[in-house]
This record gives structure tokens, sequence and C-alpha cells, in this order.
């Protein structure tokens, strides 16, 4: 799987449903490992507002074919 692959897909927050946005940038380690995605979401009143927000790795659950699937509260 490529980023651009990665890229075209949306992510979901399981436990509410909500599309969190899409993959801007990843990060990876120096053992190659990718440690966090970088989504870009729309937050705020009528989703007007744009913001930059970081899930780790962990965080994801499935990665679908048209859905990434995260779970945000993480312990």
């Amino acid at each position: 799987m490529r980023l651009s692959d990665l890229q075209n897909k949306d992510v979901v927050d399981v436990s509410t449903g909500v599309k969190l946005g899409s993959i801007t940038d990843i990060e990876i380690s120096n053992e190659g490992k990718i440690e966090k995605i970088y989504i870009y979401g729309k937050k705020g009143f009528w989703n007007l507002s744009k913001e930059e927000e970081t899930i780790l790795w962990q965080q994801i659950t499935k990665i679908g074919s048209d859905v990434i699937l995260v779970t945000k509260n993480l312990k």
C-alpha cells in the first residue's frame, strides 16, 4: 500500500462514527515504521475552521477499502 492509497481514504472515529478528515502526512521512525498519521479535518461551527490532528498508529483499528477506522480514546 502506498501513501497515496491512504490519502484517498476517510478517517473515521469508531466510537462516534464521525469523519475526522483525510490523511495529509505520516511520521516514520528511524526503523521505518509508521508512528503517526496527520489528518486535516474540519472543526467548529458548521465545520468552517480547519485544523491538523495527530493520530498514533496504535489508534488505527482497521484500514478498509475506502475508510480508516480509529479509536481516539486509546488508554
